[in-house]
């Protein structure tokens, strides 16, 4: 008899546990990927990072433009300077290798450059820098003010630099490609093999 209590006790025991491992388990669905997860739990399972937003700057022509002069076309966009030695220019002439390759559907690519040193360059500086490049780029300016909240959109780094002969600026060198309607679709980094990023800018055109 204190041989069949004993099992009694051990099957209850059993019960018990798995009721509290299935109950576990369920409330673990419900704030993970049941209805009872946060927006942000939401975002972070879609994979989704929050880059880009509204920003209002000046282009090479002194016009005034935003976010939603560029809407409905696919943009690639990069934050870097006229003084750059050589991360700018390799990367702009990366985008005119890569649209070039893949012919007119590449017309639908915004391209834009904004820079992160506002104080040197002024739109006249954008646009007599960019006759070197290809003629579809938009070179964009602003404010302080202006730039570092278009920086802070799209979760972008620059930082001022002291150097013998005034300064330079450190900044983030890849290039966020967004699709049609604003929102993130994925970057390319520096030095990027170039197959690699050339399938990214088709993706972004599809």
């Amino acid at each position: 008899m204190p041989v069949l209590k004993w099992i009694r006790y051990g099957a209850w025991a059993g019960v018990v546990l798995v009721t509290f491992v299935g109950a576990a388990i369920l409330v673990g669905w419900w704030q993970v990927d049941g209805p009872g997860r946060s927006p942000a739990g939401r975002a972070a399972v879609q994979g989704v990072p929050a880059i880009g937003g509204p920003f209002t700057l000046v282009d090479q022509t002194g016009r005034t433009v935003t976010d939603a002069d560029f809407r409905g076309k696919p943009m690639a966009v990069f934050f870097g300077f006229t003084h750059c030695p050589e991360v700018c220019p390799t990367t702009l002439v990366q985008m005119a290798n890569l649209t070039g390759k893949i012919g007119v559907a590449a017309d639908r690519l915004k391209i834009l450059l904004i820079t992160v040193d506002p104080e040197r360059d002024t739109p006249q500086q954008l646009a007599l820098y960019l006759q070197s490049f290809d003629p579809r780029v938009v070179g964009l300016t602003g404010s302080r003010e202006q730039v570092d909240a278009a920086l802070a959109a799209y979760k972008a780094y620059a930082k001022k630099i002291p150097t013998e002969s005034g300064y330079t600026m450190d900044h983030s060198a890849s290039v966020y490609l967004m699709k049609a309607d604003g929102s993130f679709r994925t970057m390319i980094d520096y030095h990027e093999e170039e197959a690699s990023a050339l399938e990214k800018v088709r993706m972004v055109l599809r």
